[in-house]
């Protein structure tokens, strides 16, 4: 039984396969529009917001940095232009993705020091203390079983690193969340069947965000899975949150 409220949340609900198994062909089925959509979606702010997370690792000086649910490598990418680690290692549970993160790491000449590989993040296939920070952007939420995952990247971070979150959420200010309800809601989806061909893929996105728990809620369950000095920092009026942790030296 899922823990938390949005690892039920599933792209098609009719369907009898596993969530990961659904959110692994719903991103197959995006990728060529994934990273249009959301510079789209998002007037280009997102790359914004990926830049704060990234930053909120800057004071640790990262050498071996996991990106998990890296999609097409942006904030893997960001990450070697901000920090310069040693060594990014992204993965994802879609393979239509990391072929198109592979292309772009090849075009920047980036092919050897940001390494793709498909992956289970729930299934971490590193040792224990192997990173020095964990990097996710708008993937914690399409976790099968969130608390899973937390425990492995938990696992594979090295004593003293730490891991940020990014993800989206709803703005604290009623007014506000009711406009951005209405974009989420109606837009959205709207957009995702004219631009993407699949509406019910943006609308699953949607539906996870709504039942994500966001805010001192996820903070919590970081602090209850092992994590220390969590905390959060909220973006654009709370259109989403930046989550941090640190692994106990």
């Amino acid at each position: 039984m899922a823990r938390f409220a949005h690892d039920s949340v599933v792209p098609d609900g009719s369907s009898r396969q596993q969530k990961k198994e659904q959110v692994a062909e719903m991103f197959n089925s995006i990728a060529s529009r994934y990273d249009f959509m959301n510079r789209f979606l998002t007037a280009g702010v997102d790359l914004r917001w990926r830049r704060k997370t990234i930053l909120q690792l800057q004071d640790i000086h990262p050498q071996l940095v996991l990106d998990v649910a890296t999609g097409t490598a942006d904030i893997a990418i960001l990450t070697h232009q901000l920090l310069h680690p040693q060594k990014i290692t992204g993965i994802d549970i879609s393979e239509g993705m990391l072929e198109l993160g592979r292309k772009k790491l090849e075009q920047l000449g980036l092919s050897s020091q940001i390494e793709l590989q498909q992956g289970d993040s729930e299934q971490l296939a590193f040792p224990a203390n192997s990173f020095d920070a964990i990097t996710v952007a708008f993937g914690v939420r399409n976790f099968q079983d969130l608390e899973k995952g937390l425990q492995e990247m938990l696992r594979v971070l090295r004593p003293g690193g730490r891991l940020a979150i990014l993800e989206f959420s709803r703005p604290p200010n009623p007014i506000f969340r009711a406009l951005c309800n209405f974009y989420t809601n109606v837009i959205t989806p709207f957009i995702g069947r004219l631009f993407a061909n699949n509406r019910k893929a943006y609308q699953y996105l949607n539906d996870s965000v709504q039942a994500f728990p966001e805010g001192p809620a996820f903070t919590r369950i970081l602090a209850d899975t092992g994590f220390s000095n969590t905390r959060f920092r909220r973006l654009s009026l709370g259109i989403c949150t930046i989550y941090t942790g640190d692994k106990k030296g």
